[in-house]
C-alpha cells in the first residue's frame, strides 16, 4: 500500500511538470489542447481498466443499425415515459405548445449482456447513445423543424441487457385551442409519440407505468420536477396507447398520445382587461345624469365607445384568428359596445327634445298621450298639479269687457272681492274654459277677456295669478 501511494504520487509529479512543460512550449492552442485530452482520457482509461475491457468486447463487434433481436419475427418492446420539466409558452395565436421534457426510453438488448464477476464487479456502463441502436421514436404533432432529440446524451447500460436513454428536449408541439370561455377556459394539449421506421409486429410501443390488460395510464407524466407556470395550472396527464391500421398495411401502427389538461390563471386579464371594461361601461349611466345644457352628454358616451373598441382590440391581438367561436370576453365587450351605441341614440333624441321650442316644432298627440297620460303610469308617478296663488301687492293682467262679443283668447281663473284673495285656487290647465273662468266674476254688463299667454299648450308653465288692494283691473 505505501508503495502505491509513492508510486501516485510520482506519477501526479510527473503529470504536473509534463502539463508545465506544455503551456511553455511554443504550440497553437488546437495542439494543446489535443495533447491535455489525451492525458486526462489516458488517466481515466487507467484508472478502470475494467470497464475499459468491457466497452471494447461489447461494441468491438456491435451493429447499430440491426434491430437487436433474435430472430427477425421477434418484436421488441420499447418502453417510454415523459418527464415534464417545464411548461414553456402557449401561443394562442399559432396554436403551438412549447414545453421542456425528459424523454425517459428503456429496451432491453441481448448483445449488451455481461457477467459481472468476469469485469471487476462492473454492474453499469455509460456509453454514447449514437454507439448502439435506438428506437426512432419521434414527436408526431411536431411544429417545428426538429421531429428527433437533438440533444444526444449518453444511455445507460445494465449487465441483464437493460438499455435506458433519457434525453432531455424542447419540443413544439400543435395544440388545437378553445377560446370560447376566453380568459375562464381550460385547453387540452397531446404530445404523439411513436416510431418512424417500425410497425407494430417490430416494435411493442408501450408506457413504463402500463398495467397488464389496460392501454390507459392515469398520470402518464412525471411531475415531480415540474417548474411551476405564472400562467397555466396542470390538472391531469393521462397517457393512452393506440393502435392504428392503414388501409395500405395489414400490420399496427403504434403510438403513445399523452394529454395535458390545463385551466389558465385569470388573476392577469381580470385586473387588466375584465375590470377596466367592466368600470368603463358603467360609466354609460353617468351620461344620462348629466344636464341636457352641459353639452358633453355625447362626447362622454362616445369616449366610452373608443375605449371599449381600444380594449376589444387587444383581446383580438390574443385570440387566434378562428372563425367557429368567439370567445366569452368578446361577447362582452360587443355587448357593451352595442348598449353605448343605444344610449348615445337616446341621448342624441334627448338634447333634440330638450332644445325644441313652441315657436320651432309642435307637440304631436301621441307623444302628448305616451309622455303625461301612458308613462306615468307604467313608472308609478303622479302628475303634478298647476296651483294659482293670488298675491295682494301684484297684478300682472289686463282684463277687458266687450258687449256680448265672444273673441278667442285665454281665459285665467279670476275672483274678485276681498274673500277671495286668501283662498289660492288650484285647477289643472285642461279644466279651464271660457265659462268656469267668467264664473263667480262681478257682473259688469258684457263678458270678461283675460288677454294673455296661452296656458292650454303643455310648453306654458305655472303662473301665478294676483290681486292687489289698490282699484279693480281696469275694465271697459
Amino acid at each position: 500500500m505505501r508503495r502505491c501511494g509513492v508510486v501516485e504520487i510520482a506519477l501526479n509529479v510527473f503529470a504536473t511538470v509534463f502539463v508545465a512543460i506544455i503551456f511553455k512550449m511554443d504550440l497553437g492552442d488546437t495542439a494543446r489542447a489535443w495533447l491535455l485530452w489525451a492525458i486526462v482520457f489516458h488517466g481515466a482509461v487507467g484508472g478502470n481498466p475494467d470497464a475499459k475491457r468491457l466497452y471494447d468486447d461489447l461494441l468491438s463487434n456491435y451493429n447499430k443499425l440491426v434491430r437487436p433481436v433474435v430472430n427477425t419475427t421477434d418484436v421488441l418492446r420499447v418502453c417510454i415515459k415523459l418527464k415534464l420539466s417545464q411548461l414553456i409558452d402557449v401561443n394562442l395565436k399559432n396554436q403551438i405548445m412549447t414545453t421542456n421534457l425528459w424523454v425517459e426510453q428503456s429496451w432491453y438488448d441481448y448483445k449488451l449482456r455481461w457477467e459481472p464477476r468476469e469485469y471487476g464487479g462492473v454492474q453499469m456502463l455509460h456509453v454514447p447513445s449514437d454507439h448502439i441502436w435506438r428506437p426512432d421514436i419521434v414527436l408526431y404533432n411536431n411544429a417545428d423543424g426538429n421531429f428527433e432529440v437533438t440533444l444526444a446524451t449518453k444511455a445507460t447500460i445494465y449487465h441483464q441487457g437493460l438499455v435506458e436513454w433519457k434525453p432531455p428536449a424542447i419540443y413544439k408541439s400543435s395544440c388545437e385551442i378553445d377560446v370560447e370561455y376566453f380568459p375562464f377556459d381550460e385547453q387540452t394539449c397531446v404530445l404523439k409519440f411513436g416510431s418512424w421506421t417500425y410497425d407494430g409486429f417490430k416494435v411493442d410501443l408501450r408506457h413504463m407505468d402500463e398495467k397488464p390488460g389496460s392501454n390507459v395510464v392515469e398520470v402518464g407524466v412525471d411531475l415531480s420536477e415540474f417548474y411551476m407556470s405564472v400562467e397555466w395550472d396542470i390538472l391531469e396527464v393521462p397517457a393512452v396507447r393506440n393502435e392504428r391500421f392503414y388501409t395500405c398495411c395489414d400490420e399496427p401502427y403504434l403510438d403513445i398520445t399523452f394529454n395535458i389538461t390545463m385551466r389558465r390563471k385569470t388573476l392577469f386579464y381580470t385586473v387588466n382587461i375584465i375590470i377596466p371594461c367592466m368600470g368603463i361601461s358603467f360609466l354609460t349611466v353617468l351620461t344620462f345624469y348629466l344636464p341636457s345644457d352641459s353639452g358633453e352628454k355625447v362626447t362622454l358616451s362616445i369616449s366610452i365607445l373608443i375605449s371599449l373598441h381600444v380594449f376589444f382590440l387587444l383581446v383580438v391581438e390574443i385570440i387566434p384568428p378562428t372563425s367557429l367561436v368567439v370567445p366569452l370576453l368578446g361577447k362582452y365587450l360587443i355587448f357593451a359596445m352595442i348598449l353605448v351605441s343605444i344610449s348615445i341614440c337616446v341621448t342624441v333624441v334627448v338634447l333634440n327634445v330638450h332644445f325644441r321650442s313652441p315657436q320651432t316644432h309642435k307637440m304631436a298627440p301621441w307623444v302628448k298621450r305616451v309622455f303625461i297620460h301612458i308613462l306615468p303610469r307604467l313608472l308609478v308617478m303622479r302628475r303634478p298639479q298647476y296651483q294659482f296663488e293670488t298675491n295682494r301687492f301684484s297684478q300682472r293682467l289686463m282684463m277687458k269687457t266687450t258687449g256680448g262679443k265672444s273673441e278667442l283668447s285665454s281665459y285665467y281663473p279670476y275672483r274678485g272681492g276681498a274673500g277671495h284673495l286668501d283662498s289660492p285656487l288650484s285647477a289643472s290647465k285642461e279644466r279651464l274654459s271660457p265659462e268656469s273662468i267668467c264664473e263667480g266674476l262681478p257682473s259688469f254688463g258684457g263678458s270678461c277677456q283675460i288677454h294673455g299667454p296661452s296656458l292650454i299648450s303643455a310648453d306654458t308653465e305655472e303662473m301665478t295669478i294676483s290681486e292687489s288692494k289698490s282699484p279693480p283691473p281696469m275694465l271697459r
